[in-house]
Formats: C-alpha cells, structure tokens, sequence
C-alpha cells in the first residue's frame, strides 16, 4: 500500500464522476425487471460513467431513513464509488407515494440479519439494479454503518448471530457508532470491553463526533454516551485501525440539512449538534473516500495526507490515532 504524503486532497468535495441516485423496492411489481428483487429497500447511488466500481454497504442510524444520507452517498459515489444504502426499518409500502414506516426497537437482532441478506443479494441483484455501463467490483466490497447503523456493521462483519455473508467485506468503517446508552448496551450486545478484542480480519476505520456524548438538554441523554460510542469501538479494534474525531460536531452532523418528516425532526432535536451540518458532511464522506482508497485500492496517500495535515479537514480534529 502506498504511503506517500501530499499536500493537497481532493476527498473533502465532490469527485469528477456524476452520480446517478436509485430506489429499488423489495415488494411490488417489480418495474426494473430484476432477476431477484432485494430482501429491504435499497437507496442506490453510483456514478453515470462507463467502468467497474467498488462497493460500499452504508447502514443507517437508529429510526432514521436512508433518504436522509443523500448528499453523504452522493459524495461519496462522485469518487468513484457504487454506494448502497438499505432501509433496514421499513416494513410495508402502501403505494408508490406513501409509504408506512415502523420501529423495530432495540435489539438489533433483525437488522443484523437483513444487512447480512442483503449483502448476499448484492451478487445476482446489483448489477441489473445499475445503468448498464456501470460494473460492481465485488472483489472489494466494504461496509459501513453510523449510530446503531455502525454497531450492525460491525456485529455483521464479526459474524454474530452466526451469519457469514456469501461476498466477504474488504474495510469495516464505522461513523458515530454506538451500542446502546448510558449504562447499557442493547442487544445483541458487540462491545466487550476488552482492549483490542475485536476479531476482524480487516482495517477499520471508526469517525466519532465530539458532541455526540454531550447531553442536548437535562432532560434528554446523550446520543452516544460514554462507555458505548465510538471511543470504546476503537478500543476494541485492532490493527491495522484507524480513528478520528471531529471536534465539534454532533452525531446527526452528517445528515442532509433537510431531513423531512418526524424523524428529521427528531433527528434535529434529540442530539447535540454543530453549528451547521455541512462540514461535518464533507469531513465524513471525504475521510470515507480516502479510507476507501487505502484499503480497496491500495493508495494510502489521501488517508496520510490527513493525519499529516489535519488543518487541510473542513472540521477541526479533537483526536487522531493509528494502529499499525
């Protein structure tokens, strides 16, 4: 893997390539004419250029909607990328424009096992889901999750519930993760408390927000507490892991600024935030990029160039380690 050091990276803005944003239902008459239709709804995003891809699961956080990751998957993509973001919460659609959305509740049971389906479909689904100039590289395939979204990927990833995945994950990376809240995990339980216990046989990167274990009120706990946040996820990896937080940021931070419905409300008003949500974006979606070039392409330059520069980030960086 090459290590060189620039000056400059281009990850904290959009890419060269033009992206292309895809619903694919897993009910209904099946429009698209797919082989197999997927076991969740699927929010796609890849580029509209002719080539072959890699490929990034991204899980979304507790009661939130895909949808609301928009301009985080579309930066991503721009960079070459082919993202996938299921809708593991959605149980039924009522219509085309209506859609009933219910919660599955704490324990993460369930949707360990739909990111796990999913992520099997990937092989004899995806490819009739894209334009067709566009290929997936399942070579290198990645996942991702933020909030509850990243305690499934890392459970998925580790194989619990005895699920192994029929496409194995190249990078785990994990954007705000949490295992429950203050005082408790919620199950089925993935941190264990013990110092680099994770056995991954993959890098990882973990992203934590700085205010996302600041309480937004009295009344209202911390969406990432202490002791179940991203802190203690990084403790348990091990090398090659890297980790770095944005100071002060809160943990809905790199959601679209407008996020409709009562679950954009909440998402607004359940957790401490930063003053504007844009750099927060950025600094994650470009961190993503530049973690994707490492560890599916083998160029570490941008990932380097950012431990190297920390300044050059859109946000300031509170902590950044390494394990190697």
């Amino acid at each position: 893997m090459s290590s060189s050091s620039s000056s400059a990276t281009d990850v904290f803005e959009n890419g060269k390539y033009e992206t292309i944003p895809k619903n694919v239902d897993s009910t209904g008459g099946n429009p698209d004419g797919l082989p197999v239709l997927p076991p969740e709804p699927l929010l796609i995003v890849s580029p509209m250029e002719e080539g072959e891809f890699p490929v990034l699961i991204l899980l979304h956080g507790y009661m939130l909607l895909n949808s609301f990751y928009s301009e985080l998957l579309q930066h991503i993509a721009s960079h070459c990328f082919i993202v996938v973001a299921p809708q593991l919460s959605l149980l039924l659609r009522r219509s085309q424009n209506g859609q009933l959305y219910t919660c599955r509740g704490k324990d993460c049971t369930e949707d360990i096992r739909s990111a796990g389906a999913v992520t099997d479909w990937l092989r004899g689904g995806l490819s009739a889901a894209l334009p067709s100039q566009v290929t997936p590289n399942l070579a290198k395939l990645a996942l991702s999750g933020h909030s509850r979204g990243g305690k499934t990927a890392f459970a998925l990833a580790l194989g619990m519930l005895s699920i192994t995945t029929s496409i194995p994950f190249r990078a785990l990376i994990g954007i705000d993760p949490v295992d429950g809240s203050e005082g408790s995990q919620t199950p089925p339980p993935v941190l264990t408390y013990k110092t680099q216990s994770f056995d991954l046989e993959m890098p990882v990167m973990v992203i934590g927000a700085g205010l996302s274990e600041v309480k937004k009120c009295c009344m209202v706990p911390p969406c990432a507490a202490n002791g179940v946040n991203h802190k203690e996820f990084f403790n348990e990896c091990k090398p090659p892991a890297c980790h770095f937080v944005a100071k002060d940021y809160g943990h809905m931070d790199m959601l679209d600024d407008k996020t409709p419905g009562l679950r954009g409300i909440l998402a607004d008003c359940i957790c401490k935030n930063g003053k504007s949500r844009e750099p927060m974006r950025k600094f994650v979606g470009g961190i993503v990029v530049a973690s994707l070039r490492a560890y599916l392409g083998g160029d570490s330059t941008d990932l380097i160039t950012v431990r190297d520069t920390p300044e050059i980030a859109p946000v300031e960086l509170s902590a950044i380690e390494f394990l190697s």
